[in-house]
């Protein structure tokens, strides 16, 4: 047992509980950066992880309803053969002495997601809030290009575990603008585990599992997943997310071979630049906030009569 990698492992659990999103984001660039493990044995062991760790948020949803059933089918239609097909493909990478490439696809895919997550952010701020708590009715669901969404994703997911949260909410949040957030992530995190499990599949039979691995990732990952789930329900995750896009930015440099220079530049500008971006997110929400307060106070109560007990001037 690992027990360095286990604390690496309680703070990605932790971000994941958090934010509902970052797991192979994170955990496998920190296996590959700071632990120096191969590109392919980390993708492998952070996948049958994940196995572990997408049903706890998935269960929690579906006991509250918040799913969309009809889309959770259509989307594993796509993602649990593209998902197994992406396993495949890297293992037979992986044979052939090709590691280096494994770590540019993942360092693309990285800085892929860090995008997600940033675009998810403003159709967020873009929306204020969802247009309604109802669910969404399942006859909205366009089974060809949801198939499609799912495919990609569980391509990408099998090939380098990222995505599975990251790019497949901002795609349904992009496809189905109507989605309440809450169906967004439960309607996820459940789509999550079939397509998760098809990898997990995929990576036991072809891929590079290293099982002492994957039990340290998971001593840390499963409380870590408890405590940042526990800790969202009191404090936004606004706060989380833009060091989470400033995090996979740098990995994903690093992980394309970007010399300590550049990278130093860029480390600076992504923190500039989120700086600016969340500077504007919290004015859009305070300005969002005094205009509710306006609009209570005109239509309490108290106004009402105070107006209504104005004598007439006529």
């Amino acid at each position: 047992m690992q027990y360095d990698i286990a604390i690496a492992g309680l703070f990605v659990g932790f971000v994941i509980g958090l934010t509902g999103m970052g797991g192979g984001a994170l955990m496998t660039p920190v296996l590959v950066l700071v632990f120096g493990v191969s590109p392919s044995a980390a993708i492998s062991s952070d996948v049958v992880a994940s196995l572990v760790l997408k049903p706890i948020g998935g269960g929690v949803h579906a006991r509250r309803g918040t799913v969309n059933w009809r889309l959770v089918r259509w989307l594993s239609v796509g993602s649990v053969p593209g998902a197994f097909l992406g396993a495949y493909i890297i293992d037979r990478v992986a044979h052939e002495g090709l590691e280096d490439t494994i770590r540019l696809v993942l360092g693309a895919v990285l800085l892929v997601a860090a995008g997600a997550i940033l675009a998810k952010m403003f159709v967020q701020a873009h929306r204020g809030t969802a247009p309604s708590d109802d669910m969404m009715d399942p006859a909205l669901v366009r089974p060809a290009i949801t198939v499609a969404i799912g495919a990609i994703g569980g391509l990408i997911v099998g090939m380098t575990s990222v995505g599975s949260g990251s790019l497949m909410i901002v795609m349904l949040m992009l496809l189905y603008p109507m989605l309440s957030s809450r169906e967004t992530i439960g309607t996820d995190l459940v789509q999550a585990v079939p397509l998760v499990g098809a990898a997990a599949l995929g990576h036991l039979l072809f891929g590079n599992v290293q099982f002492g691995l994957t039990a340290s990732v998971l001593l840390g990952a499963i409380p870590g997943v408890y405590a940042g789930a526990h800790v969202s329900s009191r404090v936004g995750d606004r706060y989380i997310r833009p060091v989470l896009v400033a995090v996979l930015a740098i990995s994903s440099l690093k992980l394309l071979g970007v010399p300590n220079g550049p990278l130093l530049g860029a480390t600076v500008v992504t923190v500039g630049g989120l700086g600016a971006v969340y500077a504007r997110l919290a004015a859009r929400g305070r300005q969002r906030s005094r205009s509710s307060t306006t609009t209570d106070d005109i239509t309490s109560p108290t106004s009402v009569a105070s107006a209504t007990s104005m004598p007439s001037t006529t």
